[in-house]
């Protein structure tokens, strides 16, 4: 997409995936600390469902500062640009699109929206194979990893194209529903969190208690929770960036 390659720094070379990690990567930085809230939402423990009104507000409290909130902000600022409905708010647009992609990716990872005791899986203490390590961390690399070398030599473009495959082939009769967001609205995070909590409780969470050693059981029956997640986070991030950004704009002192 022409915009979107428009929006991105010179370093990206025109790849979005290349600067998805950003956020991440600047998260513990005093300047970006007030964004770490934004990629998860903490649900109860146990209850297994989620609730925006109930569940985003961060650690001091303040509402709508969790990654559902975070893509609703996000969507609005590069909406508002793309519309002209606001000229004259001055958003940062390629930052917007940057944390939109990410955050994006993050609620649908089922522990971003895991439960509030333990830190959606960050401080439950497994096993993976013989590595010591976290739920959270599990499902947030290693299952991914562990399927790379197994299955797909070493090779993490081979996967990518394995996930491509079953999007037009295993899951094309799902793509439209995953697109479709209820009464019209561009984006519905609240939506992927729900369908996150509830693979948190079903997948993530299942057969994974305290000191539990998770292996080819648990590997092999998850793979698949995971390389479908990360087929509909991108399906639905294109979806919402051709609504936003298909029009023509000047994008001048946006930036």
């Amino acid at each position: 997409m022409a915009t979107v390659k428009e929006l991105l720094p010179d370093y990206a070379n025109g790849e979005l995936a290349s600067v998805c990690s950003w956020p991440d990567d600047i998260k513990w930085y005093y300047r970006w600390y007030w964004t770490s809230p934004l990629h998860y939402v903490d649900t109860p423990s146990f209850k297994c469902n989620y609730k925006y009104g109930r569940d985003c507000y961060d650690s001091a409290g303040r509402r709508n500062n969790c990654v559902t909130g975070a893509i609703f902000n996000y969507t609005k600022q590069l909406f508002s640009a793309y519309q002209g409905y606001n000229p004259n708010l001055k958003y940062n647009l390629t930052e917007a699109l940057i944390f939109l992609a990410h955050y994006m990716a993050d609620v649908h990872q089922p522990l971003h929206v895991g439960f509030t005791g333990d830190l959606g899986g960050s401080i439950l203490k497994v096993r993976w194979y013989r590595k010591k390590t976290n739920l959270h961390h599990v499902w947030d690399t290693l299952i991914i990893d562990t399927a790379v070398k197994t299955f797909y030599g070493s090779d993490l473009s081979t996967m990518v194209q394995a996930i491509q495959r079953n999007i037009t082939d295993a899951w094309s009769s799902d793509i439209a529903s995953w697109k479709s967001c209820k009464h019209h609205n561009r984006v519905c995070p609240n939506l992927y969190a729900a369908e996150s909590v509830r693979l948190a409780c079903n997948f993530a969470y299942k057969n994974a208690t305290p000191g539990s050693i998770l292996e080819d059981d648990y590997f092999l029956s998850r793979l698949p929770v995971v390389e479908k997640r990360l087929a509909q986070g991108g399906i639905r991030l294109a979806a919402v960036l051709n609504q936003l950004l298909n029009f023509e704009v000047k994008i001048g002192q946006s930036l």
